[in-house]
């Protein structure tokens, strides 16, 4: 890899932000030429693109981590009482279903 790497992936985010678009290891990768396999396994250059994601986008702090966990866990518990609302539901038409061919069976 060549000394200039760095400053090409630099130069590429800086691109990408001037047009408005979102910094990404492709859009990245598109833009300097750099593979987009380099950009992930160099640790350099990974770590240039990391910087302009995070200066771009929305920095995770502890406290902003630990709300999106709040909110995905009480998400969950929704999600899975819902769950247990329709399995509910679906054993009571079964039982209805079962018992309705049992009264419909003729007697022998």
């Amino acid at each position: 890899m060549s000394h200039t790497s760095p400053e090409r992936v630099r130069a590429a985010c800086e691109q990408l932000l001037a047009d408005g678009r979102d910094v990404t290891f492709t859009a990245v990768a598109q833009t300097s030429g750099i593979s987009r396999a380099t950009c992930y396994r160099d640790r350099g250059l990974r770590a240039v693109i990391d910087t302009y994601r995070a200066r771009h986008g929305e920095v995770l702090t502890l406290t902003s981590l630990a709300d999106r966990v709040d909110h995905l866990t009480a998400s969950l518990e929704a999600v899975a009482a819902k769950v247990r609302r329709q399995e509910d539901e679906l054993r009571t038409l079964k039982r209805a279903s079962t018992t309705r061919r049992q009264r419909s069976r003729p007697a022998d």
